[in-house]
């Protein structure tokens, strides 16, 4: 019988049928969460759904939940690896260039299930596992925020010292996380319209420019 504590996968997909079957099983169980919600979902409807048997899945999942926390992760992934590859490209681009770009890429994560965000969200309590997880994102997004605003600090110090507004990068790199996060995850669950709108993007990005850059006399 499957455990009824243990969020951990039973194993990790090695060989790429494995790994068919582990992306099958989360995707069913996104289309379940999303139509559902939480308490009707289970885990032989998400077997049904993605055409395994119940027994391939708990050889990967011991229960619900711990598809629940796969998914988290996933989606924490997924945003980390987004925005390093947006700060790897855009680091020699200045802020008005890098700035709306990163609050695009941010938007976009959030705009692909906003039903699958309301669900985890308002439904399912997070697990110490899926808050460890989110930290660890946490951190690697400030330390590239942290990198990409030291050395926009740098060359402003050269021609222009006054340009970039905030002097504390600390403080900054937790208001401009905390900023964006908060908008997104506001729309999301508030108005899943707004994830859409060019219009908010470009309103999230004006906040995010007048905060950090000074206008020119």
């Amino acid at each position: 019988m499957p455990s009824k504590c243990s969020l951990k996968p039973r194993k990790l997909p090695q060989q790429e049928r494995s790994r068919l079957t582990v992306e099958a099983i989360l995707e069913a169980t996104t289309h379940i969460l999303t139509e559902k919600g939480y308490d009707k979902t289970n885990t032989n409807l998400i077997a049904e759904r993605a055409g395994v048997s119940i027994g391939s899945l708990y050889q990967y999942f011991p229960n619900k939940k711990s598809l629940i926390v796969a998914l988290r992760e996933e989606h924490s992934k997924e945003i980390a690896e987004l925005l390093a590859a947006k700060f790897n490209h855009l680091f020699d681009s200045p802020p008005e260039i890098a700035i709306p770009e990163l609050v695009k890429a941010v938007i976009a994560v959030h705009a692909i299930n906003p039903r699958l965000h309301q669900v985890l969200s308002e439904e399912i309590p997070y697990s110490e596992r899926s808050q460890q997880q989110m930290q660890k994102t946490d951190e690697q997004i400030t330390e590239l925020l942290r990198a990409y605003l030291e050395r926009w600090r740098e060359r402003f110090a050269l021609f222009d010292r006054d340009r970039l507004r905030p002097q504390n990068i600390e403080m900054t790199i937790f208001i401009i996380n905390r900023t964006v996060e908060s908008l997104c995850h506001s729309a999301v669950i508030e108005h899943p319209q707004f994830v859409s709108d060019s219009q908010f993007e470009q309103e999230v990005s004006n906040l995010l420019m007048s905060y950090l850059i000074k206008k020119p006399d």
